[in-house]
């Protein structure tokens, strides 16, 4: 089974250069852990940070420590998938595709064998003061739980799970923002019926989870079948506490929240500083009563540096696998796809494909705009071209590209209700930017070295010892 502990351990023995350890008390409440992986971002060093000391809500050094910045590098990403860190991009969302095109059913597991189930709180006794919450941003309206909360489908059964804030709003009480997906349907079903939304936040798990619950996958698929097989292995799940066997928890993860999604209540939530870059404006957002909270002992409490590099790539690797696995079924010849930190990991897209006809480059920039909301510009290239190289993407929009022939608009599209570009509520434009070279008629070739004088110099420079390998 994989476990967060497990896997801090094992880049502290291997890769020890990527973790950062701060033994000094810190208080997450007034922006000190957000501080700190800001200036670490500033000079250009972005390792996983472990905060031995944080304060809890109740000013007193938590009993759980922090750990963030997990995802701020691919290199990280594909050691949580099991892959070498060489393996960090174009490996790394193909095999994402991969696992994510198989499902592996959960296995449940009794209360006593759940490690998440080693303290449990129920009732009166549930006080989320007691965590390090941090408040990440300045005009942020208080400390936030930004992590993932989990909910089934009251039709057919499905779990889904999602990245969605949680502002803190009292000891057993948080608000929680939701944008019109899959979540967002799950509460509007019960609401409907004036039901209550059962929901579970997953305060910490394995990296391989939290990249695994950010895949994209139809509405109606069960994501615990999905996450086991992106994880490589079956999900354990064991009997929530608040609902028992009708809603199955994740059994390794560090800390879980139970609680449920009240009916027909609004209050006030954010501004909250949005992967985007951006304060997401205040609205009247839906409320969770907390239930329970069961934890390890020696839990870590798990953070995400929200609109920065582990926002940005957490949610660019699931986008990528599923917006390749589309494209394939209908443009086989694709390469690759990348979703840059320019565009939040999220609206824009690079797409690699080695096209046979005029046509495909618009037809896979269309499943791709089809697929996933975020997505707001697409720029399709030739499979000369590495789309995880953004100076090469670029050179090939400057060299292949003639703007009244090549770029299409999309206007009045269902887009992302944090975009600050929005003119509207949800309605956004779309651009698809095709810089492949033409198929029907000559077009100027490429320059380049020959391959065996690459080859000499390789050698040349290798015995001088100025390059390795």
């Amino acid at each position: 089974m994989l476990t967060m502990k497990d896997y801090l351990d094992s880049l502290k023995e291997q890769h020890s250069q990527e973790v950062l350890v701060i033994e000094d008390e810190v208080n997450p409440a007034t922006f000190e852990v957000t501080a700190i992986l800001q200036y670490l971002e500033t000079i250009g060093k972005c390792p996983l940070v472990y905060f031995a000391k944080p304060l809890n809500l109740k000013g007193k050094i938590s009993k759980f420590p922090i750990i963030t910045n997990v995802f701020a590098t691919r290199e990280r990403c594909a050691l949580a998938m099991g892959l070498d860190p060489s393996q960090c991009k174009l490996p790394l969302s193909l095999e994402y595709a991969a696992r994510e095109a198989r499902r592996m059913p959960p296995e449940e597991v009794p209360r006593e064998q759940a490690l998440v189930k080693e303290v449990v709180s129920v009732g009166d006794n549930v006080d989320l003061r007691e965590f390090p919450v941090v408040r990440h941003h300045e005009m942020d309206l208080g400390p936030y739980i930004d992590m993932i909360p989990i909910m089934r489908d009251p039709d057919t059964g499905a779990y889904n799970a999602a990245f969605l804030r949680t502002m803190y709003k009292g000891p057993s009480k948080l608000g929680l923002h939701m944008s019109p997906r899959h979540n967002w349907e799950i509460a509007r079903k019960n609401e409907a019926l004036d039901q209550f939304t059962p929901v579970v936040i997953v305060a910490g798990h394995h990296p391989s989870f939290s990249l695994a619950a950010l895949n994209v996958v139809p509405f109606y698929d069960d994501d615990y079948e999905v996450i086991g097989s992106i994880m490589g292995e079956r999900l354990r799940v064991t009997p929530s506490e608040t609902w028992g066997d009708n809603f199955m928890v994740p059994a390794d993860a560090e800390i879980l929240i139970e609680g449920e999604v009240l009916p027909q209540i609004r209050e006030i939530e954010a501004p909250f500083g949005e992967f985007t870059g951006y304060y997401g404006p205040q609205r009247y957002r839906w409320v969770i009563e907390v239930k329970a909270v069961t934890h390890r002992l020696n839990a870590i409490y798990q953070d995400i540096f929200v609109g920065h590099r582990a926002n940005w790539i957490l949610g660019a690797i699931p986008k990528e696998g599923s917006v390749y696995n589309r494209v394939k079924a209908t443009v086989p010849t694709v390469k690759s796809v990348c979703l840059p930190n320019s565009g939040c990991g999220r609206f824009n897209c690079y797409i690699s494909i080695d096209k046979k006809t005029d046509g495909e480059s618009k037809q896979a920039a269309l499943i791709a705009l089809g697929e996933i909301d975020f997505i707001k510009n697409v720029v399709v290239v030739d499979e000369d071209i590495d789309p995880f190289n953004e100076e090469e993407v670029m050179w090939s929009v400057a060299t292949r590209l003639q703007a009244d022939e090549d770029v299409d608009i999309l206007k009045n599209v269902k887009g992302n209700v944090l975009d600050p570009s929005l003119k509207g509520d949800i309605l956004t434009a779309k651009m698809i930017i095709d810089a492949t070279r033409p198929v029907e008629r000559p077009f100027a070739a490429r320059v380049q070295v020959p391959s065996d004088a690459l080859d000499r110099a390789k050698l040349l420079l290798r015995q001088r010892g100025i390059i390795q390998g």
